[in-house]
């Protein structure tokens, strides 16, 4: 099996993504490759036990990619092992009226974990400098002061937002939030393949939205809003990991492998030690407890 290094992967310079590569070939088969994915779910989980106990650190993983990237799948195969306790997913739609109310981040700061804790944005704050850019009309619904029409809206005003969230992941990151941002890199055709069986298969018809045809003709705006975007917040406390995404075994793997190598560079999670006077005690509390009628 093709060892990748994860350092191919973040984004540590300006990036083209039409330059990378959508496919990676890691020379191995899928049952090897699912093999090699229990493996490192099996080292996560017991590393997130041993996170929750140290109470310290949270940690936020972001994923964003066009439609069919494959994020729900990935999320589900990457943290299965997890406790339950242990991970929860936030799925970031159209912001309600009471979200409205607030500033964009708003909703996210809600959804941070709480140390010990996982927490996956499955999109992200990063859709209201890609959505709201493609479809600036959306920005309209926030109702912010001195944007009164969509020509209001300038390349200043996106700057302004990329650098209030180099702010928000800054601030977080200093607090004890570990984040980690996946752009799972889909190809054109790849995506066109996958729609067309959510069409093919009936029992995937639920999946299939006539929006999905109406965004993908807006495709290489986004790819270039994303490549934007990306690079202007990977950053050292918070960075981007480009995968390539038109095979979900691998991008799967990749995202896994990320995940663990990051969180063991945090030599100081361990599991906390017990007050010495509880371990010079510890036969005594054991056979207390062994003999108790």
């Amino acid at each position: 099996m093709k060892n990748i290094s994860i350092e191919t992967l973040k984004v540590s310079t300006p990036v083209q993504l039409n330059n990378i590569p959508t496919f990676i070939d890691i020379e191995t088969s899928e049952k090897k490759k699912e093999k090699e994915l229990q493996k490192i779910r099996e080292k996560l989980s017991k590393l997130q036990d041993k996170m929750y106990a140290h109470n310290k650190y949270g940690v936020l993983i972001c994923l964003q990619g066009m439609d069919t990237a494959g994020k729900d799948s990935l999320i589900r195969e990457v943290f299965k092992e997890f406790n339950a306790r242990g991970v929860v997913v936030y799925s970031f739609k159209t912001p309600n009226g009471n979200e409205l109310e607030h500033d964009y981040l708003w909703r996210h700061y809600l959804a941070l974990p709480e140390k010990g804790k996982f927490s996956v944005f499955n999109r992200t704050h990063y859709e209201n400098v890609l959505v709201t850019r493609v479809h600036p009309e959306y920005i309209m619904n926030e109702r912010i002061p001195g944007i009164n029409s969509v020509e209001d809206i300038t390349p200043e005003f996106w700057n302004d937002r990329f650098e209030s969230i180099n702010h928000f992941e800054k601030h977080i990151s200093s607090n004890g939030v570990i984040v980690l941002k996946f752009y799972l890199h889909l190809g054109k055709e790849e995506q066109r393949q996958r729609l067309l069986r959510r069409l093919e298969k009936e029992d995937h018809n639920w999946k299939f939205s006539p929006a999905d045809l109406k965004e993908r003709e807006l495709w290489q705006e986004y790819q270039t809003y994303y490549e934007e975007a990306i690079n202007a917040t990977s950053k050292k406390h918070a960075p981007w990991y480009i995968i390539p995404a038109d095979n979900k075994e691998t991008s799967r793997y990749l995202v896994a492998k990320t995940i663990l190598e990051e969180l063991q560079k945090y030599t100081d999670i361990k599991e906390p030690e017990l007050e010495q006077e509880v371990k010079d005690n510890i036969k005594f509390y054991h056979d207390k407890l062994a003999t108790e009628e």
